[in-house]
C-alpha cells in the first residue's frame, strides 16, 4: 500500500500556496491604507459589531491560512492511521482547497470593509458556508478512517464500518443541508441566519447521533 507523502502534497498544492502568498501580498498592499479599527465581525443582521487592528486585518487570516495548511500537510505524519491518507488523497487535497478558499474569501471581505467598501457580508459568508457543506458532502464518503479529518466520534474511530457508513449517509445529509442553506440566503434577517444555523448544526448533530446508533447496533 502506498504511504502518505507530504512532499507530493506540497508539489501538487503549488497553486494553493500561491493563493496564500497572494493573501499576504494583498494584506501588505492594503495595510498602509487601513484605518485604526478594521471591521472583523458582523452580527446576524449583517451589521458590524467587532473590530481589530490593521495588523490583524491585513495579516491575521493569511497567517491562519498558512498555519492551517501546514498543519493539514504535516499532521498525517503523526496520525496512528496515517497509511489511510493515501487512500483518499484526492478528497484530502480538495478539502485543503475548500478551507483555504474560504479563508481567502473572508480575508477579501475584511480588506474591502477596511478600505471603505460595504460588501453584503452576511449573504457572502452564509452562501460560502452552504457551498462548503455541499462540496464537503460530495467528497465525505471518500474519507477513510483517521484522527484528524472527517466525523471523528468515539464510535467512528472505534469501528471502521461505522466510520464508512456514517460518512456515506452524512454525505447526503450535509449536501441537503447546504442546498437548503443556500435558499435561506434570500430570506430576511435574522430569520435567514436562524434557519441556516439550524440546518448546519442539525446536520452535524445527525452525524454524531447516527454514528452512535450504528455502533450500538453492531456492538449491543
Amino acid at each position: 500500500m502506498s504511504r502518505y507523502d507530504y512532499r507530493n502534497a506540497l508539489r501538487t498544492d503549488r497553486v494553493l500556496l500561491i493563493i496564500i502568498v497572494a493573501m499576504f501580498a494583498a494584506g501588505a498592499w492594503a495595510y498602509p491604507q487601513l484605518p485604526a479599527r478594521v471591521p472583523s465581525h458582523w452580527n446576524i443582521r449583517g451589521e458590524i459589531d467587532g473590530y481589530s487592528g490593521p495588523l490583524w486585518g491585513a495579516f491575521g487570516l493569511p497567517g491562519m491560512s498558512l498555519a492551517i495548511y501546514l498543519g493539514m500537510v504535516f499532521m498525517p505524519l503523526v496520525d496512528p492511521r496515517r497509511e489511510n491518507y493515501a487512500r483518499f488523497g484526492g478528497a484530502y487535497r480538495f478539502i485543503r482547497w475548500l478551507i483555504i478558499g474560504f479563508f481567502a474569501l473572508l480575508h477579501g471581505i475584511i480588506l474591502a470593509a477596511g478600505l471603505g467598501y460595504a460588501p453584503n457580508t452576511g449573504a457572502l459568508v452564509q452562501a460560502s458556508v452552504a457551498l462548503m457543506f455541499i462540496l464537503l458532502g460530495n467528497v465525505m464518503g471518500q474519507v477513510k478512517q483517521n484522527w484528524f479529518v472527517g466525523i471523528k466520534t468515539p464510535w467512528t474511530l472505534a469501528d471502521d464500518e461505522v466510520w464508512r457508513k456514517t460518512h456515506r449517509v452524512s454525505a447526503w445529509v450535509w449536501t441537503a443541508a447546504g442546498t437548503l442553506g443556500l435558499v435561506t440566503v434570500f430570506l430576511p434577517a435574522p430569520l435567514n441566519f436562524t434557519l441556516f444555523m439550524g440546518l448546519i448544526l442539525g446536520a452535524a448533530f445527525f452525524s454524531i447521533v447516527y454514528s452512535y446508533v450504528l455502533y450500538r447496533s453492531r456492538h449491543p
